[in-house]
């Protein structure tokens, strides 16, 4: 079957959720059908330009601008009284959403304003001199490794599982590395640099096996794909808006699984972590019983708004079918490249990789540079260019973006 013809395929219209949603119209309670279309729509990017660079930031919906407006316009015409009404009950809400998205509990959701807020939090819940190892993937972002790099004077054994080939790491690999020493096992579900998938269930089996815990860094998987924290045995896992929850910078969510959060103090935190935070109790700190123990201070609100409005993108055409769509666009994906003369690097077959394609090419900050002045929006990492296809991309996006990456090699 051609390129083309799939595509055709894929236009057909997107289920919807149950009457009653924001989609419902008529007196008669008949829904309209969203084509993926009527989705690309609400993304004014795709007026001028060519966008697949979603890893790195998802693009911006009306839904999302709008839910911003109103959080202002309560600021406005509120006040201060906004946050004992709608602001607070929006706080609520967005920990509601997450737990149904994550399939967890709305006391097993903190709201952090980034991945290293909940990640700091975490880190300084443990007790390291019995267990002081964290075992970490050489491929995993920065930003968990450095977590726990900043603790080695206290003790802390960071032991890096390495990657074969740059794109996955084998399970076997982190068997060997999990001790009856090993704290924690910090990874990815998803990892950023080359979009492969890693098995979480198989994962928190290895770890827990030897005592320890899992944390899953699911900022780039969450959203493309159906999960569910209980079912797997994660202890933790972080994820947030900036991404494929289509919610901008300034929200993160972390999930602390209630069997393992009620031991744990963190020594980060703040009034928000409080049990009665509006008993302005200073003298005693007294955790609250849920996952809010691991949450700071004062949230940024207007993220608080953007990221459960992009997080009603995902309950909307739901996690099975988003999933659905990116194997259709990455397997489009990696046959255009590979039409054009291109090596895309892939860890077995596309059904093992979520949204993210690099692909080797010589100085890809300057093919992104170059792409970029076509309107064709990529990005780059360390040699090689990531190309990262949503639900509102098209085969047509693809094929111009794959057509201009090959007149930059040649």
């Amino acid at each position: 079957m051609s390129v083309r013809h799939r595509a055709t395929a894929r236009e057909s219209p997107a289920k919807l959720p149950p009457a009653g949603t924001p989609n419902q119209v008529g007196a008669d309670s008949t829904q309209r059908l969203k084509s993926w279309a009527d989705y690309r729509s609400e993304f004014p990017v795709f007026e001028d330009a060519t966008y697949l660079n979603s890893c790195s930031l998802g693009a911006l919906g009306t839904p999302v601008r709008r839910a911003i407006e109103r959080c202002l316009d309560l600021w406005s015409s509120m006040g201060a009284s906004a946050w004992y009404g709608p602001w607070w009950d929006e706080l609520g809400a967005l920990r509601r959403s997450v737990a149904r998205l994550l399939g967890a509990g709305e006391e097993d959701v903190a709201l952090c304003p980034s991945i290293t807020a909940a990640l700091s939090a975490v880190g300084s819940a443990f007790d390291y001199r019995l267990r002081p190892r964290v075992v970490i993937a050489d491929i995993d972002f920065p930003t968990v490794s450095y977590q726990w790099l900043a603790k080695q004077s206290r003790g802390v054994e960071v032991v890096f599982v390495h990657s074969p080939d740059g794109l996955t790491v084998p399970l076997e690999a982190f068997e060997q590395a999990i001790d009856e020493r090993t704290q924690l096992v910090a990874t990815s579900h998803v990892y950023f640099q080359s979009g492969a998938i890693q098995d979480m269930a198989a994962l928190a089996q290895l770890a827990h096996a030897r005592g320890a815990l899992l944390l899953v860094d699911a900022y780039q998987s969450v959203g493309q794909m159906p999960l569910d924290v209980r079912a797997d045995g994660v202890d933790f896992l972080v994820t947030g808006g900036l991404k494929w929850l289509l919610g901008g910078p300034g929200i993160a969510y972390l999930y602390a699984r209630r069997e393992v959060r009620t031991a744990l103090r963190p020594e980060i935190v703040g009034w928000f972590a409080h049990r009665d935070q509006f008993a302005f109790d200073i003298t005693h700190l007294e955790y609250a019983d849920d996952a809010r123990r691991f949450e700071g201070g004062t949230p940024a609100i207007a993220a608080v708004f953007a990221g459960r409005a992009g997080l009603e993108y995902v309950h909307e055409i739901t996690p099975a079918r988003l999933r659905g769509r990116q194997v259709e666009l990455t397997s489009a994906l990696v046959e255009a490249l590979r039409g054009a003369g291109l090596s895309p690097r892939l860890a077995g077959t596309v059904q093992g990789h979520a949204g993210i394609i690099t692909v080797p090419v010589p100085d890809p900050s300057a093919a992104v540079q170059a792409l970029a002045r076509e309107r064709i929006i990529i990005d780059s990492r360390p040699g090689v260019v990531r190309l990262s296809p949503y639900f509102y991309n098209t085969v047509e996006d693809i094929d111009r973006a794959v057509a201009a990456l090959r007149r930059y090699v040649r």
